[in-house]
């Protein structure tokens, strides 16, 4: 069950992603976050990861969109969730979300939920069916 709170952290994150604004990306995040990058790249704190997607918002990224889909939120106790979900950027929707994510939020003491950690993978579908073929015990079974 996903609550307001937590979608309007969501759209907050994908509202400063769209506007290319780094220190509001940033803001959605705890200051001592860590975020992981689908090539692997580590921010480690708020400040390294607002500044490193203004570095980005203002070339490579200039002008792309955040989309997200929620597929799973799970709380471990009042103050801490793990979200995972799909998502992706570019300059339009693309037909399908090729991002596989896991967030773990904490409600931090304001009371508003943030990021604390962020894993972002791209999803090999192909490498996938591969696997599963040869090792079909493999296959998830949720």
């Amino acid at each position: 069950m996903i609550t307001s709170e937590i979608q309007n952290l969501f759209a907050e994150l994908e509202d400063a992603w769209n506007r290319g604004d780094g220190a509001a990306y940033g803001a959605c995040f705890t200051q001592d976050a860590t975020y992981t990058t689908f090539v692997g790249t580590v921010y480690h704190g708020r400040d390294d990861l607002a500044a490193g997607h203004q570095a980005l918002f203002d070339t490579v990224l200039k002008g792309t969109k955040m989309f997200n889909e929620i597929t799973e939120v799970r709380f471990h106790g009042p103050g801490t969730a793990v979200v995972t979900g799909r998502g992706d950027v570019a300059k339009k929707r693309p037909a399908k979300l090729t991002k596989v994510q896991t967030y773990t939020l904490v409600r931090e003491a304001d009371g508003r939920w943030r990021i604390a950690s962020f894993h972002n993978t791209r999803r090999r579908p192909l490498m996938e069916a591969v696997s599963f073929r040869y090792v079909p015990a493999s296959r998830p079974r949720g």
